[in-house]
């Protein structure tokens, strides 16, 4: 048993990802914001050994076991289990499953991850915006050869509102900043060049944009950000480091970022990095 005091732990346990019981758990605990709950989960679950250890930990804890599993004889091994070392455990599926295979007068079919298979679309989809919001501005540097795409730049030459566009689309992005003076990470380096896409923009309106960038924060006076001279030779270093690095060059001036989307999509591999 966990001491008296200790968070309590609530264990999922999917025979699929386990993203169901997740959404019902945190939504749940959304009700308890001053408090710390741990949260585990065990997915793919296809063995009756699987179950045994979520039930011999969470009976060490005292914890809850909360389940999603749609195939039966593992369902009605683990209420049996849990019955049996006095676990208490919540099941989500069974039932519904019971309730609408009553009604319906038919067997439910019990494969694991179906609803996901089905909309294997907009889950892609969700997995490339939580991955692209993780790997901004250059954060996540150990994440990046997951990536199926990578955009390198000076300051407000477009890449996050690019990064996002193309994560709706369904595509990982992460994307670096190019700071003058400041070397870029040597991780950018390792990666397939045919995936690191260096934007790039004329002088002049990048200042453009970096002045409405500084009204809109309230920033006044001049500085290297803005100055034409400065600007230039940043732009330039930039160009010389993709060079280095072998990566495909995108020029975004006067372009939208549907524009630079379709000219990266074009040129990107046909296999995602990180498929699978």
């Amino acid at each position: 048993m966990e001491p008296q005091g200790s968070p309590p732990t609530i264990s999922i346990v999917s025979g699929g990802v386990g993203s169901s019981a997740e959404q019902v758990v945190f939504t749940v605990l959304a009700q308890f914001p001053d408090d710390v709950v741990k949260v585990t989960t065990t997915g793919n679950v296809r063995q009756p050994k699987q179950i045994d250890e979520v039930l011999q930990a969470a009976r060490s804890t005292g914890g809850l076991v909360v389940h999603t599993l749609v195939d039966p004889s593992l369902r009605a091994y683990l209420v049996e289990q849990a019955q049996k070392f006095d676990v208490p455990a919540i099941d989500l599926m069974g039932p519904l499953t019971q309730w609408l295979s009553d009604r319906l007068g038919k067997e439910p079919l019990g494969q694991p991850g179906l609803y996901r298979h089905l909309h294997r679309e907009y889950f892609d989809r969700v997995s490339a915006i939580d991955y692209t919001m993780a790997h901004d501005d250059g954060k996540n540097p150990d994440g990046w050869p997951k990536a199926d795409m990578v955009l390198a730049g000076v300051s407000r030459v477009g890449k996050t509102p690019l990064s996002l566009y193309l994560a709706v689309l369904g595509w990982k992005v992460a994307n670096v900043p190019f700071v003058p003076q400041i070397p870029m990470s040597a991780k950018i380096f390792s990666l397939d060049p045919k995936r690191v896409f260096g934007l790039t923009i004329e002088p002049g309106q990048l200042i453009q944009y970096r002045r409405q960038r500084q009204q809109h924060l309230g920033v006044l006076g001049s500085s290297a950000y803005m100055d034409p001279v400065a600007v230039h030779e940043e732009i330039q270093e930039a160009l010389k480091m993709f060079r280095r690095g072998g990566f495909s060059i995108v020029d975004m001036t006067d372009k939208t970022i549907e524009l630079g989307a379709d000219e990266i999509i074009r040129r990107i591999p046909q296999e995602k990095a990180g498929a699978g």
